[in-house]
């Protein structure tokens, strides 16, 4: 027959997300604008476009796993899945490399311009002490990377209460990390504009903390569904994703703490 499926692709039918979540991000991009010139009625436009966005990941996302237990993530489909993933987290590499450049730029060469003094950090700055809360952050983080690794090889395993065990666990400490990183900034001895060491710091810690907030969302959805048996040991390309992303969102830690608190501080130590 004509419609006889005779591959192992995935031909989707027609679907409005794409529609409506370009319509929802226009929405919401035109009330950020509108915010940012504190113009009326911005609030309401951005509010609604980000509902919008919120809206159509879910149901979007919903329809992913629709179409995972009705078969149709072939084993080449989920190999193309990943082959996304993978193109994704690259681009975020990429997002993280402009902040380091940013870092480097401000630190390597400094100028009179720009910072007291020629030196970097400028001088008269405070910084945190990296051996502090950011060691335990690290700490924290490093322990969250094995739990979600525990939680993998249970799931590939069989060991469902394993899975649940190790999802609980990274989740608390993805929590506790964004707690303890909020408890940082409300003590931190600089302010985020007027230097370029404080707006560099933020933004590059800043976003990161937003990733960590993404990462354990999308660790809380793959709790959820592994209550209702969602995943299999050979089709969980959900959960495989949600741990590659907290892995990236580990390493990108690493190199900020290496070369924001323990660098940077050192070189305030050496002024």
């Amino acid at each position: 027959m004509a419609g006889t499926k005779n591959h192992d692709y995935h031909i989707l039918p027609p679907s409005i997300w794409p529609f409506a979540g370009s319509m929802a991000a226009l929405v919401m991009a035109v009330g950020a604008i509108l915010w940012m010139h504190s113009m009326d009625p911005s609030g309401i436009v951005f509010y609604a476009g980000t509902a919008g966005v919120v809206g159509t990941m879910y149901g979007w996302w919903a329809q992913v796993v629709k179409e995972a237990h009705a078969g149709d993530h072939t084993p080449v489909v989920q190999l193309h899945l990943r082959y996304g993933m993978i193109l994704f987290i690259a681009s975020e590499v990429m997002f993280f490399v402009g902040w380091f450049w940013a870092w480097f730029d401000f630190s390597l060469f400094p100028s009179t311009a720009d910072v007291i003094g020629g030196t970097w950090p400028p001088k008269g700055v405070e910084v945190l002490n990296a051996f502090e809360l950011p060691l335990l952050n690290t700490l924290i983080l490093l322990c969250s990377g094995t739990t979600v690794t525990w939680a993998h090889h249970s799931l590939i395993n069989g060991d469902r209460d394993g899975l649940i065990k190790g999802l609980w666990l990274t989740i608390i400490l993805g929590v506790v990390f964004s707690c303890v990183q909020a408890y940082e900034y409300s003590v931190a001895p600089f302010p985020f504009k007027d230097l370029n060491y404080g707006s560099s710091f933020y933004m590059a810690t800043g976003f990161h903390g937003f990733h960590v907030l993404v990462g354990t969302i999308f660790l809380i959805v793959c709790l959820v569904r592994a209550y209702k048996g969602h995943f299999t040991p050979k089709q969980h390309f959900g959960f495989e994703a949600a741990a590659w992303y907290w892995h990236f969102v580990d390493v990108v830690w690493l190199f900020l703490f290496l070369v924001i608190y323990v660098w940077g501080g050192w070189g305030a130590a050496t002024h």
